[in-house]
């Protein structure tokens, strides 16, 4: 076995791999950017080497540097992870030539899966069924318009050399081709370098159903079970399980085979992922095949009792498998929930900031986090916002579904914005109890997903207002004027000349409605009035745990407070409110329609009209690219554009105006 590996990767994958290895008794080099010089994973490895600015292509995307601390630091291989270097063919060889060992697939394997189009004449030598499209070589865009023509509509326009869910777009209709090619050109040129286009007919009610594929350099290939992960936002994973639900044992063999004979025809070996899309029919489809450990692979591991890191480094290490296809065994059913920072009130729209309270289930045999941050840490614009990947397991898929529930219950995260929320209507609606699967299932289900706003009830706003209190009502030493202990300008509970004692809560809550709540104290308590209605409370603060009494009810729950926010968790019930702060003015937010701004930090990648032109509703203004994703900001209503305050190239940061539209 190796005795010193570098992970050319960042974040939870790379903590991932230092613990398996570690266990194995492999020491562990990581690499770091700016951003990430307190990462998880740097203070997880033996040692670690900083190659570099933040931004991907100034560090994780920077080869010679890998190579250059992989020298340096005297490690024999390198493990990829997945993103960044996992499929770039130049690197695996560039490993080889320097005599380190790549811990992947051969580079050739790496090459024939790396361009859709030419996996997909491998697979068609392989007897591995296609959906019908075009994957050739003419890129002319009028030859791909008219194969577009002639495939027909809806329709799926990919990056022969993309992954992960970018550099594609769902094409509705002729008229919608040329601006989804130009978008997806420019998305794939960004994440790939190569933008390469091929064109599938898009299956309107597909799953998307994968298959483990692992492979040694002993001629021996075999299937570790399938996983379903159909249920995808922007065509990424939201939610993988495996087993694949309500599959037949000859579908499931079928498949298996079919995926064993897309390895072998490549010589593959190592780690690898056979995707299909599976009709409603029962005919299944070859989409393509990753040439690296999925993000999703804790699944396979939990009913298969494997850990596939320490597969990965036995075969790298030129050992055999270490089971047959007719020892793997099959146990239970597991899910898993990718933790992301984002609105899904949004569209999903990415969110960045500090992770200001971040508490986590308790692992077990029954619950998994796989993680590369803590309290504290920062998710920066400069990498996939996801924060965590919650894996759970149980006997049965419905004791599976109760168990992922109670487990997103107990994760509690304030700072930025999450799909938590998001993911408990998932795991909750009834269509997923019942299997009703495909890659459509979120926007099919929108109603039972997406909660219609509601108007903060006075229960929350005086909970919010009793942990603030609770939590401030300690001395505060630093705000004496003098050392008199009695004097009324050291008292922090409310005491006002000539009046009944009383606190002065400004909170504003997630739609937006400011409160101006006057708190009154009364010995140990606290007195609410509301629409002439009395409420007597009291309140009590242990470390991130309140404990409230309203009117005779108690109430128990987590909280975190910070001089800018207020946040409270209560059971899958989450409320957010943001602070105004004693004696400040606060901000003036203009929320014109006219002055469209930026939502996140991000780099212009196009601006198509200029100052005086003028525009419809729904028009393009700006195109901009934030992690790795394109996203447009458009016209809210007829007029004309007063002015244009930033070209492409630009960066610009969260709430920059962006364009200002006059009406016409």
């Amino acid at each position: 076995m190796f005795d010193k590996i570098l992970i050319a990767n960042r974040g939870e994958i790379a903590c991932r791999i230092i613990q398996t290895a570690q266990k194995m008794g492999v020491r562990c080099v990581a690499l770091y950017s700016d951003a990430d010089k307190d990462a998880l994973h740097v203070k997880m490895a033996d040692e670690a080497f900083h190659i570099g600015p933040s931004p991907s292509k100034d560090s994780y995307l920077r080869m010679d540097r890998i190579l250059e601390a992989a020298k340096e630091s005297g490690a024999q291989a390198i493990h990829p992870g997945y993103g960044f270097m996992s499929e770039n063919v130049d690197f695996a060889k560039a490993c080889l030539d320097n005599n380190i060992t790549f811990i992947g697939p051969p580079v050739e394997a790496i090459d024939a899966m790396g361009s859709k189009s030419a996996a997909k004449a491998i697979m068609t030598d392989a007897g591995v069924p296609l959906v019908p499209g075009y994957h050739g070589d003419n890129q002319d865009e009028a030859f791909l318009k008219e194969q577009s023509l002639a495939i027909g509509y809806p329709q799926l326009l990919k990056a022969a050399y993309g992954g992960g869910g970018k550099g594609m777009r769902v094409v509705e209709s002729a008229d919608e081709f040329d601006a989804a090619l130009a978008s997806t050109k420019r998305e794939a040129i960004a994440s790939f370098g190569n933008d390469k286009m091929l064109i599938e007919r898009y299956l309107t009610k597909p799953r998307h159903v994968e298959i483990q594929v692992f492979a040694d350099n002993h001629s021996n290939c075999i299937y570790l079970s399938e996983r379903d992960c159909s249920i995808q936002r922007r065509h990424q994973k939201v939610i993988e399980e495996a087993p694949a639900p309500n599959l037949s044992e000859e579908t499931r063999v079928a498949m298996g085979e079919a995926a064993v004979a897309a390895a072998k025809a490549i010589n593959y070996q190592g780690a690898g992922t056979v995707e299909f899309l599976f009709d409603e029919d029962g005919s299944f489809y070859f989409m393509e095949m990753n040439t690296r450990l999925q993000v999703e692979h804790p699944v396979t591991e939990m009913i298969t009792g494997l850990d596939l890191v320490g597969w990965q480094l036995k075969v790298a290490n030129n050992e055999k498998l270490p089971l047959e296809q007719s020892q793997v065994t099959v146990d239970g059913h597991a899910i898993e929930v990718r933790i992301y920072a984002e609105d899904p009130d949004n569209e999903f729209l990415p969110a960045t900031g500090q992770l200001n309270y971040l508490r986590q289930p308790e692992p077990s045999n029954h619950v998994r986090v796989d993680t590369g941050v803590i309290q504290g840490d920062e998710v920066s614009s400069f990498y996939d916002p996801m924060i965590a990947k919650l894996i759970v397991w149980d006997e049965t898929r419905d004791r599976a579904i109760a168990r992922m529930n109670r487990a997103l219950d107990d994760y509690r995260i304030s700072g930025l914005k999450t799909n938590l929320g998001f993911l408990t209507n998932l795991v909750n609606a009834q269509p997923f109890k019942d299997v009703e699967l495909d890659t459509g299932f979120i926007e099919k289900h929108d109603a039972l997903l997406f909660s219609d706003k509601t108007e903060t009830c006075y229960k929350s706003l005086m909970l919010a207002c009793l942990a603030t209190l609770a939590k401030e009502d300690a001395p505060i030493e630093p705000h004496r004027t003098n050392n008199d202990p009695f004097s009324p300008w050291n008292i922090n509970n409310g005491w006002r000349l000539n009046e009944q004692a009383s606190h002065l809560v400004e909170l504003t809550d997630e739609n937006d409605n400011s409160h101006s709540v006057r708190v009154g104290v009364e010995g140990n308590g606290y007195v609410f009035n509301f629409d002439g209605e009395r409420f007597d409370a009291t309140a009590s603060v242990n470390g991130d745990h309140l404990v409230a009494t309203i009117n005779g009810h108690k109430t128990s729950l987590l909280f975190d407070v910070t001089s800018e926010q207020v946040t409270l968790f209560i059971k899958q019930d989450v409320h957010h409110f943001t602070r105004k702060s004693d004696g400040s003015a606060g901000f003036d937010v203009d929320e014109s329609e006219d002055k469209l701004t930026a939502p996140m930090n991000g780099t212009i990648v196009e601006v198509p009209v200029t100052a005086g032109q003028s525009v419809k509703e729904g028009d393009v203004l700006v195109i901009m690219e934030a992690m790795k994703m394109e996203y447009s900001i458009t016209a809210t209503h007829d007029g004309v554009v007063s002015e244009v305050f930033f070209a492409a190239g630009d960066m610009v940061k969260d709430g920059d105006q962006l364009v200002e539209l006059s009406e016409g």
